[in-house]
């Protein structure tokens, strides 16, 4: 597309977030249900803010995300420019990599912008039936 450039496409996928701290899991077997509904970043293309609802679902193994740090990390996509699609994959990357949890749903539900309405999800391993 004119004006989209690679600059713009990883806009955001290296910029260094809050760390995201785990506590140790008790119990097997369960899902978390995680509903973030103040995400918001910026569009790297037009400077524009971004607002959405995140939904991250997983099954804890051996760690389970702390809130308060989960918080602050999503709060610190606020100043960053980033697509809705890098941002979801990148939290799928980033949640997995610090729970290590055997499987992980993203979605992304992002606010109406020029008439349309974006849902983006991302998945990591295969949820129980």
């Amino acid at each position: 597309m004119p004006g989209y450039n690679e600059s713009h496409a990883k806009s955001g996928l290296s910029v260094k977030l809050p760390a995201i701290e785990t506590f140790p899991n008790q119990f097997q077997s369960y899902t978390i249900r995680i509903e973030i509904t103040e995400y918001t970043a910026v569009c790297p293309k037009t400077g524009l803010p971004d607002f959405g609802t995140i939904i991250l679902e997983y099954q804890p193994v051996k760690h389970v995300l702390e809130l308060k740090s989960l918080k602050g990390y999503i709060l610190a996509y606020r100043n960053i420019g980033i697509f809705y699609e890098n941002a979801v994959n990148r939290m799928l990357r980033d949640f997995t990599a610090a729970a290590k949890p055997k499987w992980c749903r993203v979605t992304g539900q992002f606010a109406t912008r020029g008439g349309m309405h974006s849902t983006v999800t991302a998945e990591f391993g295969k949820r129980p039936r």
